[in-house]
């Protein structure tokens, strides 16, 4: 995505990666594996910097690193600014409410090329999962590779400080190649986000561009198209599924060096030349795009968006990019595109207002079955949010339970059960365990309240995306079974043997995919729960077994903001429920001496579920309850739960 030696097949080159990407991001099924193009970008720009910086010191003796980085900047910044403010103000106009605060924050990471590390770190989030992605996502490779260039001028100065010839910075730098790819190659088995956007799982494919340019090395033209074929294939084989970046970039990043070495004949030139704007511009239209025009996104109307960002990088080339980089006094328009950024910034943090209708009755207090039926059919007569909703919209992903951010729910990689995490009374002599995934820990709210009102003392052992079944799973981002999850169980059932509990309560989402499934999948899940039950009746304690509660489909805060008719929120009984097999074996075990069961959907739904019970908003995201909805609940759970002697 740079412009340096102005060769005619790089350029080409620059036009099938930004192509390969567009078409994947539009969702062209053939092509789900065309991010593969990022990693010709890469390369590309490792081979054309390193280029450059090589000439000037062969040429002057030194390196200019301030006229380096101001080249950069003024080669970059005026374009990514223009997109950064069209992006912000298309956000605040179509974008749900309850996100501008996150896209703010995007936006600022981007400007600060450290998108890479934010969204490395929202990626391991397990309760982003059901969130649709930045529109700021894709600056995360412009990032990576100016994080390169932060080091890498400096690195060829040192060196050649050191001993002014070519073959100790060749052997530096293959060293570092060789250790960023072995860890790209382990990164991506251990956490597959920080892997995709890491600087240090990336830096070797600038490098290996980097290595090609020390080398100088030119083979037959022929073999471009070898390097073509391979990057073709790897866009084709790949897809979504696909454990990446890891040792499968390597095929990319090799045909890439194949068409460079080979400087062969140039393929698309002109996109290449509009490569940098086309890429900038065309994932905000993908994904604002739909929203705004009321579109359902079809890979012909994403086309149609990609072709109108493609327009977009032609006028921007034309009139921003070239202009402010060639001209006289370049420090005018950089001031202007600060201006313009920070104006978009403080136009995102504007009030939004949300049609709001008439004050509901508070549910938070005395709830009763009866009452909540009442509630629930009421809902769906309702056309408008509360006057009196709580929490409220843009406070929603923040009501979760206190174990979230005190190190009580173990996160994706931890492997041992977190020591403490007592609640409720500590010197009680009656304990209880909550016990499982995500979809355990949604219920502490009411735990904890039920705690404190007879005195128990409560110990939370949960951890996100982990079934408390005792079998091996896959997860979805890790890409591969999560045996985090596996090493958990055993150490949670450890320490649960430990404290000798009254009561363990057992929750968990059924919406999980086993690793290594067979053709009698309910007779799996059969087994496993035998397991986890058996194991949890030997610590001497009853058993409460919460069956799980429903999944939206959309993250519920977001469509309650962009819906006028809160009512198109609500989902019937028959979606909402995800896992029906394992469900079933499930509830079967109620009137067993295995567990009590506790099918907790009529505090949820009757034919349909709606997202909002009377004042109360039910769903943080598209399946967790919201830490108000929960508390509300502690009556009825308690009516359910064994009685324990104090």
């Amino acid at each position: 995505m740079r412009t340096g030696e102005k060769r005619a097949d790089i350029e080409g080159l620059r036009g099938i990666a930004v192509l390969l990407v567009v078409l994947a991001h539009a969702g062209v099924p053939w092509l789900a594996g065309g991010y593969v193009g990022v990693d010709v970008f890469f390369v590309i720009s490792g081979f054309l910097i390193t280029t450059l910086l090589l000439r000037e010191a062969e040429a002057t003796g030194r390196i200019s690193v301030r006229r380096f980085y101001a080249r950069r900047a003024l080669r970059l910044l005026p374009a990514a600014a223009v997109v950064l403010v069209g992006t912000l103000v298309g956000a605040r106009l179509f974008l749900p409410v309850t996100r501008l605060g996150e896209f703010v924050k995007d936006a600022l990471s981007a400007i600060g090329y450290v998108a890479n590390l934010r969204f490395a770190h929202t990626g391991t989030d397990y309760l982003n999962a059901d969130q649709a992605p930045s529109p700021f996502q894709h600056f995360w490779s412009l990032a990576v590779e100016e994080q390169f260039y932060l080091v890498w001028p400096l690195l060829i100065l040192a060196v050649a400080y050191l001993w002014r010839h070519r073959r100790p910075l060749a052997v530096v730098l293959a060293v570092l190649v060789v250790a960023s790819f072995t860890l790209s190659v382990t990164e991506t088995v251990r956490s597959a986000p920080w892997a995709y956007f890491g600087p240090h799982t990336r830096a070797w494919e600038l490098g290996a561009g980097a290595l090609l340019a020390l080398a100088k090395a030119r083979i037959p033209r022929a073999f471009a198209w070898l390097g073509y074929a391979a990057i073709l294939a790897a866009a084709v084989a790949y897809d979504d599924a696909t454990a990446y970046p890891g040792w499968r970039a390597a095929i990319p990043v090799l045909g890439t060096l194949l068409v460079i070495a080979a400087a062969g004949r140039a393929v698309v030139p002109a996109l290449g030349r509009f490569s940098y704007g086309w890429y900038l511009w065309h994932w905000p239209l993908l994904t604002i795009g739909p929203v705004a025009l009321g579109w359902s996104g079809t890979v012909a109307q994403k086309l149609v968006l990609a072709a109108v960002a493609l327009g977009l990088a032609a006028v921007s080339y034309r009139w921003v990019e070239n202009p402010i980089r060639y001209s006289a006094k370049p420090v005018l328009g950089m001031g202007f595109s600060a201006v313009a950024a920070a104006f978009a910034v403080l136009l995102v943090l504007l009030p939004h207002p949300v049609a709001v209708g008439e004050r509901r009755a508070d549910l938070r207090t005395a709830l009763s079955g009866e009452v909540l039926t009442r509630a629930i059919a009421a809902a769906h007569d309702q056309k408008r949010l509360p006057a009196n909703l709580t929490p409220k919209l843009t406070r929603a992903r923040a009501d979760r339970p206190p174990v979230w951010g005190n190190g009580c729910h173990a996160d994706v990689p931890v492997t041992v059960a977190p020591p403490g995490c007592v609640f409720g009374d500590p010197a009680a002599t009656t304990t209880v365990v909550l016990y499982g995934d995500s979809h355990a820990a949604h219920w502490f709210p009411a735990m904890e309240r039920l705690a404190g009102e007879h005195h128990w003392r409560l110990v939370s052992l949960t951890k996100s995306a982990c079934t408390a079944a005792d079998v091996p799973v896959r997860h979805d981002i890790l890409k591969r079974e999560y045996t985090e999850c596996t090493a958990f169980h055993r150490s949670a059932l450890a320490r649960i043997q430990t404290l000798k509990p009254s009561l363990v309560v057992v929750g968990s989402s059924f919406n999980y995919d086993l690793a290594r499934p067979e053709a009698d999948q309910a007779k799996q899940w059969r087994a496993a729960w035998d397991r986890t039950f058996t194991a949890l009746a030997g610590t001497g304690a009853q058993v409460a077994a919460i069956a799980d509660t429903p999944y939206m489909g959309m993250p519920v805060p977001e469509c309650l903001a962009q819906e006028s008719d809160i009512g198109k929120c609500t989902r019937s009984l028959h979606s909402s429920l995800r896992g029906p097999a394992q469900r079933r074996v499930f509830l079967a075990y109620a009137g067993t001496p295995s567990a009590t069961v506790i099918n907790p959907i009529d505090w949820f739904c009757d034919d349909a579920c709606p997202a909002v019970i009377g004042n109360i908003l039910v769903y943080r995201d598209s399946n967790h309850m919201t830490t108000t909805y929960a508390r509300a609940l502690a009556p009825l759970l308690d009516a359910r739960l064994p009685v324990l002697s104090q």
